[in-house]
């Protein structure tokens, strides 16, 4: 119910402002606005105000405007007494405005949501970087594991779009955040390569834990005064320092200091290696549950179990453990842990399932591990002047993005699954608005600008195809034939129902 009203109050506004925009030119030009509906189907809440009944509807996908004389084969039936409130009966010039008011209140509304933001300031996740391995692209062009994206080109970045790049555009140069200081690297990505890449290691970043192979918990820290749980133990194994220092947790939940560890290392598998020399595994290897009837438990597995390895490889992470389960070819896995200190060995035949056409193995067990929360900034107000500016900026910025992104779908470099329909709008949106209001009314503002994109495309029932009807009438010199116009709106029709179809096909293969 939570997730239907986030949908609710998302899409609202944004079907609200484009029927309102047809709305506006449709009265400025005299036309009469018969129903003015936010949804389609039944109507739950309905008036009469003048002219216009205004009405919220069942289904609330979208909305509509009926005016008055809207349909061309039934022009001359209107009276002539009747015809100067008629919207077939306008000039070209007015059904131009009223037919393209509602991308051009699509538009407005992003730039007005931009500009609200900045001027206000806003409050947004830093985009950090997951685990970086080294055998990778992002590693070799110079970005580690925690980095904190700050800038693109020399463009600030706010939400995970700022770091797409326009069609042609190469990153040249990227500005981190890396341990507290500023870090600018030369790189070489096109495209969207960067973000393509950057997807593949979202930021699971694990708190500063670890384990003893008795069970014991403790914390790392650079500081002997404290531990910082906001900086991962992934961070830290990057970190080529020789002292650190090792809090154990007591009763309640507190850190007491416990000791000084000399660790000298230049990779971050020689880190873990010397912690686990000295008795300390990451924290994540722990097992908090074990599913019950699963492999794991049919094999005696329990709760407290600390994994070290698989299949014959030590492992430093949950998440190595589930890749390395994952390309196993064996029949039988391999693992080893420690219990209550003591090192043991079992062989377990892990449980294989599919999922979109991929096979995943599964064993039945949980991890312990604890990760970081986002870390949430609060940016200053740009101004009156600025903010201006760089909403317009933003606005055209998105304008460009989505162009290009249809442009891949055309001539497709884009898979067609990447298309979403209403649920792939509801997750991003409730995910959007649990993670920051400003996220939220940022992908608000994104998702406007693709309706007003979508809805000028020159397809006969959206309006670009009746800004096409009007182009063709004066090329034409007169209307199209009423069958000319049949064919176009039932070819039209279908061309969008096809679509509508692929979307929500795409998520339920997506979520279901």
């Amino acid at each position: 119910m939570e997730k239907i009203i986030i949908f609710i109050l998302f899409l609202g506004p944004l079907v609200f402002f484009h029927e309102l925009g047809h709305f506006f030119f449709a009265r400025l030009f005299g036309v009469r606005v018969e129903t003015f509906s936010i949804g389609f189907g039944p109507k739950l809440i309905k008036f009469l105000r003048g002219d216009t009944e205004y009405a919220i509807s069942a289904i609330p996908l979208g909305g509509y405007v009926k005016m008055f004389g809207d349909d061309p084969r039934k022009k001359d039936e209107i009276p002539p007494e009747m015809r100067a409130k008629s919207f077939s009966h306008k000039g070209k010039w007015a059904r131009f405005w009223i037919v393209i008011g509602g991308p051009l209140a699509n538009f407005i509304l992003a730039y007005f949501i931009f500009f609200s933001l900045l001027i206000s300031g806003e409050r947004i996740p830093e985009i950090k970087t997951g685990v970086v391995p080294k055998d990778t692209v992002l590693f070799e062009q110079g970005l580690r594991t925690g980095d904190i994206i700050k800038k693109v080109n020399g463009r600030d970045v706010y939400n995970p779009a700022d770091l797409s790049l326009k069609e042609g555009e190469v990153l040249g140069a990227l500005e981190v955040k890396r341990l507290g200081e500023r870090v600018v690297l030369r790189t070489n990505f096109t495209g969207n390569q960067f973000l393509e890449n950057l997807m593949k290691y979202p930021p699971y970043l694990r708190q500063p834990l670890l384990v003893g192979v008795d069970g014991k918990e403790y914390a790392l820290s650079f500081n002997k005064e404290k531990i910082n749980l906001k900086r991962s133990l992934d961070e830290m194994a990057q970190r080529s320092e020789a002292k650190f220092y090792l809090f154990n947790k007591i009763l309640g939940g507190q850190y007491k200091f416990h000791k000084e560890l000399i660790i000298t290392h230049q990779t971050s598998d020689e880190f873990f290696i010397k912690l686990k020399e000295l008795g300390l595994i990451p924290h994540d290897l722990s097992v908090k549950s074990v599913k019950m009837g699963s492999p794991a438990d049919k094999a005696q597995v329990k709760a407290g179990d600390i994994f070290v390895s698989i299949n014959g490889e030590e492992i430093y992470s949950f998440e190595a453990l589930r890749n390395k389960l994952q390309i196993s070819k064996e029949a039988q896995t391999k693992l080893e842990f420690y219990r209550g200190g003591v090192l043991q060995k079992v062989e377990i035949t892990p449980e294989v399932k599919t999922d979109n056409d991929q096979t995943i193995k599964l064993i039945g067990v949980y991890s312990g591990g604890e990760f970081l929360s986002p870390n949430f900034i609060m940016t200053e107000s740009k101004g009156l002047g600025s903010s201006l500016v760089t909403a317009l900026d933003r606005t055209w910025d998105g304008t460009v993005k989505t162009f290009d992104g249809f442009k891949k779908l055309l001539k497709a470099e884009a898979p067609f699954k990447s298309i979403g329909g209403p649920l792939s709008i509801g997750k991003v949106a409730s995910d959007s608005f649990n993670t920051s209001l400003s996220y939220f009314f940022q992908l608000m503002a994104l998702i406007s600008i693709n309706l007003g994109i979508i809805n000028l495309f020159p397809i006969p029932v959206l309006d670009g195809g009746h800004i096409m009807f009007i182009i063709f009438e004066i090329i034409n010199r007169g209307p199209l034939s009423e069958r000319k116009m049949e064919i176009a709106q039932q070819v039209g029709l279908s061309i969008l129902l096809m679509l509508m179809v692929g979307a929500i096909f795409n998520d339920f293969s997506r979520f279901f």
